[in-house]
């Protein structure tokens, strides 16, 4: 994971407050877009809206250091509201899938044995 931030093609991008991270993304120049991945805000501050200036500025920032016009992520295909969250931030499924690792516990424990990853992408104006 470190020689990922450390990449000059990476970019952390970490909101502090009162000296402690409450917020995060990853973002990585992938050739003709971006990826946009590692996304968590304190469930404290979660529905307060900043998780909206976080993926307006990574898309900015994807933009205007890369030259990108398109930015990509994955999710868990089972979401729903997560997906319904970045579809109403300009994301569109693809219907596009990769699976689930399962056994890498850097991805957690799953509850469940359906689990996928579906693409969504952006176009970035």
């Amino acid at each position: 994971m470190l020689a990922v931030i450390k990449s000059p093609d990476s970019r952390l991008l970490v909101v502090e407050r009162d000296g402690r991270v409450v917020a995060c993304c990853q973002l990585e120049h992938r050739g003709e877009h971006a990826y946009f991945g590692m996304f968590a805000v304190s469930p404290q501050l979660q529905g307060a809206g900043l998780g909206k200036v976080i993926i307006a500025e990574a898309e900015r920032t994807a933009r205007e250091t890369w030259g990108v016009r398109e930015m990509h992520m994955t999710v868990i295909s089972v979401r729903n509201d997560l997906i319904a969250w970045y579809e109403r931030r300009g994301y569109r499924r693809t219907g596009r899938m990769t699976p689930f690792p399962y056994g890498d516990e850097r991805f957690g424990v799953p509850q469940r044995d359906d689990l996928q990853f579906e693409l969504l992408v952006k176009e970035l104006a």
